[in-house]
């Protein structure tokens, strides 16, 4: 590890943020390092896919370091970055070839699932019902049980309306529990 990328780890999130913001590429390096997997975990959350989630993530990333000097407070940073991804993936998800619901086998949400014999079954049924959804309905409901985000803050982060995200998220637990229902 060489020194300034040493010296750089110990240094507190905001600052290594500010020194990015000023153009500094191995203060960028390390923000990417520091955040990566939390965005590859959210991105294969909404997309189900390792591989695209890897993809979009480094979009985001590119799309960040294009930016950074836009950002008005280093303390934004992890809020200001989950945006830009949440709006790749948005737009990733309305091309016309991608808007149907994506074959999958596993989704990694993090949804509370009751311990038993059954809970891998029940996950699977879980992961299965999220991946029909389409993907405004996906992204609400994602944001709101595995983020734990306010509906508020959902749409202030995707630029919708208050009311598109209440019933993106209704109408996607509506159709997840009728899944699940169907597959018992």
């Amino acid at each position: 590890m060489s020194t300034a990328r040493s010296r750089m780890s110990t240094l507190a999130e905001a600052d290594v943020v500010a020194l990015a913001c000023i153009g500094d590429d191995q203060a960028f390096e390390e923000l990417v390092r520091r955040r990566q997997a939390a965005m590859r975990r959210l991105l294969r959350q909404l997309c189900g896919d390792r591989a695209l989630a890897d993809d979009l993530a480094q979009e985001t990333f590119v799309r960040a370091w294009r930016k950074i000097r836009q950002l008005n407070s280093a303390l934004m940073f992890g809020a200001w970055l989950r945006k830009i991804a949440i709006r790749t993936w948005l737009q990733y998800a309305r091309r016309p070839q991608r808007a149907r619901a994506f074959d999958c086998d596993v989704y990694e949400l993090d949804l509370a699932i009751p311990d038993g014999a059954d809970a891998a079954l029940d996950r699977m049924d879980l992961e299965r019902a999220l991946a029909r959804l389409p993907p405004t309905e996906r992204t609400c409901v994602v944001l709101s049980f595995a983020e734990g985000m306010s509906h508020g803050e959902i749409a202030a982060l995707t630029g919708w309306p208050l009311g598109t995200v209440k019933s993106n998220i209704f109408r996607g637990v509506a159709q997840m529990r009728a899944s699940l229902e169907n597959s018992r």
